[in-house]
């Protein structure tokens, strides 16, 4: 059996997300210890435990010590399965940090798969529904991928009740990702929205996000839509811009928070992706981070540049080696960017 620090690093929950994963992917039993350390409430939340029941029911894994506030797991992982499945957070814990959980074991069983997850679609300190739409799986697309994702309704802090559907078209098989740099810049799109609340909160996070991206980008295309009680649980919003390139796809997002004025979220959102333009990254931060799972599952040599590599990604690269023979080589590439090269 594996063991794996919960500490390590940046220490929280995504450390214990891919780990289950990787388990499930590479059939090794892990135990997880130390879950969440670095966290004020250390141990597991609902949508922790919500993830790693889920990664478990794909692979028909044998978990211990799963409970609220669980500081320590063990994984004895089977093979990963196709079918149709269910998972409730329960609470607005995040959809999208779940299905980044389940994607890699969704891929590995090789089947047609569909899981629907409810919970919190666009929430705090997780990324926004929009972008883990146009960003993320368009990425996993080009890397062979076949996903398809249907919005059944948003949901937001505190009460969640958002629900989407995620599907796999079987045969699926990961090739590597090689851009080390992202090539002519083909359009700048992105979204707004806000559910059950004023019309006009969306339209000023789009017109601050159009001021900050600037001259970086031709007539991009940011749309505002408000939402109704049909459309979404509870009140709240986000907005999130991409820019589609040659060889990639880059993304920032935000989501709406109380006391946070809407042109403080739409400025942040362009003047990131404003800055990965310039710099000439290929992948942005948040990307990168995410990414990295499926880079070393692709096998082969991958490559990509970015602004900077967070916590959460240089954690990632450490468990990523403890399950798979994958190497990360991360470098300065002149004053703006870094290189990382996956072996």
């Amino acid at each position: 059996m594996l063991d794996i620090d919960g500490s390590h690093g940046e220490g929280g929950g995504q450390l214990l997300r891919t780990a289950v994963a990787l388990a499930a992917v590479t059939g090794q039993p892990a135990r997880i210890v130390n879950i969440r350390a670095r966290r004020k409430k250390p141990g597991l939340a609902a949508q922790h435990l919500t993830a790693v029941r889920a990664v478990g029911e794909l692979c028909s894994a044998r978990i211990e010590g799963l409970a609220l506030g669980a500081r320590e797991l063990h994984v004895v992982p089977g093979a990963p399965r196709g079918g149709d499945f269910r998972f409730d957070v329960g609470t607005a814990g995040s959809v999208t940090l779940v299905l980044q959980a389940l994607i890699p074991v969704m891929l590995a069983s090789g089947r047609a798969c569909r899981v629907v997850v409810a919970g919190g679609t666009d929430v705090r300190a997780a990324p926004p529904l929009d972008y883990f739409r146009a960003v993320l799986l368009p990425l996993l697309e080009r890397m062979g991928a076949r996903l398809r994702l249907a919005v059944r309704r948003r949901g937001y802090f505190p009460r969640g009740g958002g629900e989407v559907e995620l599907a796999l078209d079987p045969g699926a098989r990961l090739r590597p990702f090689t851009a080390a740099a992202p090539g002519r810049l083909l359009g700048v799109r992105g979204t707004a929205h806000v559910a059950n609340l004023p019309s006009h909160i969306a339209e000023r996070m789009r017109a601050a996000a159009l001021g900050a991206l600037g001259t970086v980008a031709a007539g991009p295309q940011l749309e505002a839509a408000a939402l109704g009680e049909d459309q979404a649980q509870g009140a709240g919003g986000a907005i999130v811009a991409w820019a589609d390139t040659e060889a990639s796809v880059l993304g920032a997002g935000e989501v709406a928070q109380r006391g946070v004025r809407a042109e403080t979220l739409g400025e942040r959102v362009g003047a990131s992706l404003r800055d990965d333009l310039e710099a000439g990254a290929s992948l942005d931060v948040h990307a990168a981070d995410q990414l990295l799972v499926y880079l070393a599952l692709a096998g082969g040599k991958s490559v990509f540049t970015t602004r900077t590599l967070s916590s959460h990604a240089r954690t990632a690269m450490w468990l990523i080696e403890q399950f798979l023979p994958a190497r990360f080589d991360a470098a300065a590439q002149g004053a703006r960017l870094t290189r990382v090269d996956v072996r």
